[in-house]
């Protein structure tokens, strides 16, 4: 049977960086787990602006469609500030999202015991956390239409719409109850149904959808601005939380700032299944292109190499082997091992990304 695909797009900034860090790993499920990938590389974000005046250029959009898998590393930076809109970096990445369909996103966050002391809040009340926000990534108000700026009589005025279908609804509320079914068989769904007419559909399409398929699945609703509180209050009383576009980009990164570190979240953007049950899926960590330590050794590369394990989990059905990643990850954290990010007050010596790639891959030889 051929080997399924990757298909890698590092990106700007320090993409490359962790990435590499992360073909490394690959290398190592394909040498010593008999777990090969065909990988490519491409161009995304400012990279391929720089090459081909586009951030996303078609030929690459057609080789995301038809890979297994996407890794992206990160995209932007400030020496593409001044581009059009339409060309800025990141559209790339929301080009991506769009034309894959991937309407799921997966946004962990996950305490490692530690690093428990590095949240803002209470060790006791971060220490174990492992929650995850499905945030609805292809509608809502990000795309919903009429937008833009407008002349009003003697002013402008700006506008986005909030509209969701039924079907949009139907199918990430699906995804989170199934993901639900894996985890801790949770979920709370979080909208503004109180003030949104959106949130009054939201909340029955997701109630139908549960009552109607996933009554073993515990489902709980909750006004998303005490959701927010809730979070920052209680956050393991939590374990699926699902949302909308907006509320989920507020929402999980406030969430992923409960474990201490951007540099430690990875994510995954799932579309629908295909006739083999596998998802359109790209994965990509929560960080953004960090340009002010770009090519000085200090990116920390567990989140990109995080989100590969959740490619293995999600994409390519190694859920053992995922595990076998993270385990690795918690091992060289719990033995004190720290890139610049990750420092405490304690002091010490950070270590290197290609240094941390290196502990991993130690640690992955010891577990075999």
């Amino acid at each position: 049977m051929a080997n399924p695909t990757l298909l890698i797009l590092a990106g700007d900034g320090i993409g490359p960086e962790v990435m590499g860090q992360v073909t490394r790993i690959i290398d190592w499920f394909g040498d010593k787990r008999g777990l090969a990938f065909d990988v490519e590389h491409d161009l995304v974000g400012g990279a391929a602006y720089d090459k081909h005046g586009t951030p996303l250029h078609d030929d690459t959009m057609a080789k995301a469609l038809e890979a297994d898998a996407v890794l992206l590393g990160a995209v932007g930076g400030p020496k593409y500030d001044d581009l059009d809109f339409s060309v800025k970096p990141e559209r790339g990445l929301l080009r991506l999202r769009k034309e894959m369909d991937l309407f799921s996103n997966l946004r962990p966050a996950q305490c490692f015991d530690a690093l428990a002391d590095f949240s803002s809040l209470k060790k006791e009340l971060i220490a174990g956390l492992d929650i995850m926000i499905v945030r609805e990534l292809t509608s809502g108000v990000y795309f919903g239409e009429p937008r833009g700026i407008f002349e009003e009589g003697n002013e402008r005025v700006g506008i986005n719409t909030q509209r969701y279908t039924e079907s949009e609804i139907d199918r990430v509320a699906r995804s989170a109850f199934e993901l639900a079914r894996r985890r801790g068989n949770k979920v709370c769904s979080m909208e503004k149904a109180n003030v949104m007419e959106s949130g009054i559909l939201w909340r029955e399409v997701v109630q139908k959808v549960h009552d109607d398929d996933y009554p073993d699945v515990e489902l709980s609703h909750m006004y998303a601005d005490n959701g927010a509180m809730q979070l920052v209050r209680a956050p393991k009383q939590f374990d699926v939380i699902l949302t909308d576009n907006l509320f989920g980009d507020i929402l999980s990164d406030c969430a992923a700032m409960l474990t201490g570190s951007l540099g430690m979240l990875p994510s995954a953007s799932l579309g629908a299944p295909n006739a083999e049950g596998r998802p359109k899926a790209l994965y990509e960590p929560v960080h953004g292109s960090a340009p002010d330590i770009t090519g000085q050794g200090l990116a920390n590369p567990i989140a990109c190499i995080l989100s590969f394990a959740m490619a293995l989990r999600y994409s390519f059905d190694q859920g053992e082997e995922a595990t076998r990643l993270e385990a690795a990850v918690e091992k060289v954290l719990a033995d004190g091992a720290r890139t610049a990010d990750l420092m405490g007050e304690e002091g010490g010596t950070p270590i290197s990304t290609t240094e941390m790639g290196d502990v991993i891959l130690k640690a992955l030889d010891a577990s075999l």
